[in-house]
């Protein structure tokens, strides 16, 4: 299996919302993950200092930016 790094498409403040944007790209079709800093776990508030990768497969990465593109314009 090749070791590939993912491209990080956003830094939301909290697992929640991280979930939530790995759920909308996931549920079309891309690879994506959230990476935090917070202990394994058992210190939720350093994702708030630090913040949570979203990331994603390189190839994916256009797709997933207009993505989220399109959910921040729907959002406003």
């Amino acid at each position: 299996m090749d070791n590939i790094e993912g491209v990080t498409v956003a830094m939301p403040g909290s697992q929640i919302e991280a979930d939530l944007i790995v759920g909308l790209l996931t549920s079309n079709g891309l690879r994506a993950i959230s990476l935090a800093d917070d202990a394994g776990g058992l210190d939720p508030a350093l994702a708030v200092t630090d913040g949570v990768q979203v990331q994603v497969h390189p190839d994916d990465e256009a797709q997933a930016r207009a993505l989220l593109a399109e959910a921040e314009k729907n959002a406003s």
